[in-house]
């Protein structure tokens, strides 16, 4: 199996070398992963600027030195195009993004590189799935997440999902517990509570930083934010077309007028 890895911590991010490692039992994995760290990016791609590419080696023996892939100074979206459409020499069999340091469960989806180099794949018809870990005071035991992020993509590619299909899985803090399980959850759509830190700098201008502290303090149950602080692994089908059905139908009926 043909395996692209990708992410939006950057090619050196210990999660995605985690990652890596677990998958590589399970075929061929090539890594087209951004240069630098690209965290909340979204769905952003590159225009104004080129994409300079580099070939990135591990040699952790100082020895026999192995190609792990591509550092590209993009964004993740560009990243997963660059690799489908110039990079690769064969299509993957599947795409795979993370391990990110921090959830991207709820609205995050939205804001998310990681989900959003996942969702890329599936604009192309590749089974996609993006692998997140909870953090608490910044801890991440990276190789216990990659094992079990490795044995649920096992799980969902047993049950052979279509091309295209997209699933976002967030795995809890593991500090807190062990694993009570997988769920199949819904994204949380509730809002968070995010703060601005707003300062003046010498010249007399007003600036400001985004607070690192946000969090649902009222998330809607069973959904992926509450499983998550249940301790379980969360299991998402998502999808990019972001069509309200619903109200299509009703508009459809609707009478318009031709401006002008």
């Amino acid at each position: 199996m043909r395996i692209l890895l990708t992410n939006d911590d950057g090619i050196y991010a210990p999660g995605l070398r985690a990652l890596r490692r677990e998958l590589l039992p399970l075929g061929t994995v090539t890594v087209v992963a951004p240069a630098t760290e690209q965290s909340a990016a979204g769905h952003s791609v590159t225009l104004a600027t080129p994409l300079l590419v580099n070939e990135v080696y591990d040699d952790p023996d100082g020895g026999t030195r192995d190609f792990i892939g591509w550092a590209v100074e993009g964004r993740p979206a560009d990243c997963v195009k660059l690799a489908l459409l110039e990079l690769l020499p064969e299509p993957p069999d599947l795409i795979v993004s993370g391990l990110n340091a921090g959830s991207n469960a709820g609205i995050n989806v939205l804001y998310s590189g990681t989900v959003a180099a996942a969702i890329e794949g599936a604009f192309y018809h590749h089974t996609a799935i993006a692998c997140s870990l909870e953090y608490d005071q910044k801890i991440y035991d990276f190789p216990t997440a990659a094992k079990y992020a490795r044995q649920v993509v096992e799980q969902i590619l047993a049950r052979k999902p279509t091309a295209g299909s997209l699933f976002n899985v967030n795995i809890p803090v593991l500090e807190h517990g062990p694993i009570a399980g997988v769920r199949v959850v819904p994204q949380n759509v509730s809002p968070y509570t995010e703060k601005f830190d707003r300062r003046v700098n010498p010249r007399g201008r007003t600036y400001f930083w985004t607070s690192p502290n946000f969090h649902c303090p009222d998330p809607h149950p069973d959904t992926d934010v509450t499983a998550l602080a249940e301790q379980f692994i969360t299991v998402t089908p998502l999808k990019f077309d972001l069509t309200d059905r619903a109200r299509l139908d009703a508009m459809a009926r609707w009478e318009w007028e031709t401006p002008g």
